[in-house]
């Protein structure tokens, strides 16, 4: 988003040193950070967690590459840690050993100095997180305004229960290549696709344990790295649990509970409405946080 007249720095020194109040009614962690233009001039580093922090010098993947490209160039989410910049350019080129497949194309990453987002992602906020669309990358040289304008496609059947007809063979392989990266630490997906791919693998089944099923994620499905080693201000999420996730917790999200709305219960008239969770401050975040936001 960049629609604001200040220069960057000096926009990012008002929100910085703004009325409690006011940064707390304009969500200014998210408003700092969107707006961005470019990584800091710091040495590479992840702070805070995925979905309470930010990253310091982060580097852009290329618009265009050999075997990539990146989607909707106007939201400036293209920015990641070196390492997960260099596990996509990796998969990249897996992908482009599939039949039909140039390569791939890569949703979004983190915004320039990662931190809270204008609109979508909770996560995403250490540069360590990355969407690959499984739209099939059948040509590489889409302008972009085409990249704005065409969508991924969904892998999952209307009943959300199954896999649909674009689902294929090398959807299964780069994923299974990118679960069986070390840098990698979780893939979340639809359920579907982690039940096809518990039934596909056969023997080889320790990469399963980080393929896990998430809401939403059919369309792209989403990549999270470990904290890379010496990031001492990185917390990594807990491990999955212990096996392979092939189990009764993952027939429930196909189960009537988790796709069959409960009956609404009105609510009474005298009963007080639920407080909205008030958006993250810069002073949520851990406090080098701020150092990134004024950094060059």
């Amino acid at each position: 988003m960049f629609v604001f007249s200040l220069p960057k720095l000096a926009l990012a020194a008002a929100f910085l040193i703004a009325a409690p109040a006011q940064a707390e009614s304009w969500g200014a962690a998210k408003f700092a950070f969107g707006a961005m233009e470019d990584g800091s001039a710091q040495a590479p580093d992840p702070i805070g967690s995925y979905a309470r922090g930010c990253v310091a010098g982060a580097v852009a993947l290329p618009e265009t590459g050999p075997t990539w490209q990146a989607m909707r160039l106007s939201r400036n989410r293209n920015w990641g840690h070196p390492d997960t910049i260099a596990f996509l350019q990796r998969l990249s080129r897996a992908a482009a050993e599939q039949p039909g497949w140039e390569g791939i194309y890569v949703g979004d990453i983190s915004q320039p100095r990662g931190g809270p987002m204008l609109s979508g992602h909770a996560s995403h906020q250490m540069g360590l997180d990355a969407d690959i669309w499984m739209r099939r990358a059948d040509r590489l040289n889409l302008t972009r305004q085409e990249r704005e304008d065409i969508s991924s496609i969904s892998v999952r059947s209307a009943d959300m229960r199954g896999l649909s007809e674009y689902w294929s063979q090398a959807h299964y392989e780069i994923m299974r290549a990118a679960a069986k990266d070390p840098a990698v630490a979780r893939i979340f997906v639809t359920a579907p696709v982690k039940q096809y791919m518990c039934d596909a693998a056969g023997e080889d089944r320790d990469w399963l344990r980080k393929v896990r099923p998430w809401w939403g994620h059919h369309y792209h499905f989403h990549v999270r790295l470990h904290c890379p080693p010496g990031a001492a201000g990185c917390v990594d999420q807990a491990p999955p649990p212990a096996g392979d996730g092939c189990d009764a917790t993952l027939a429930w999200w196909t189960s009537d509970e988790a796709l069959v709305p409960a009956p609404t219960v009105p609510r009474p008239d005298n009963a007080p409405r639920p407080r909205a969770t008030p958006p993250l401050r810069v002073a949520d975040l851990p406090s080098a946080c701020a150092a990134v936001l004024t950094s060059p």
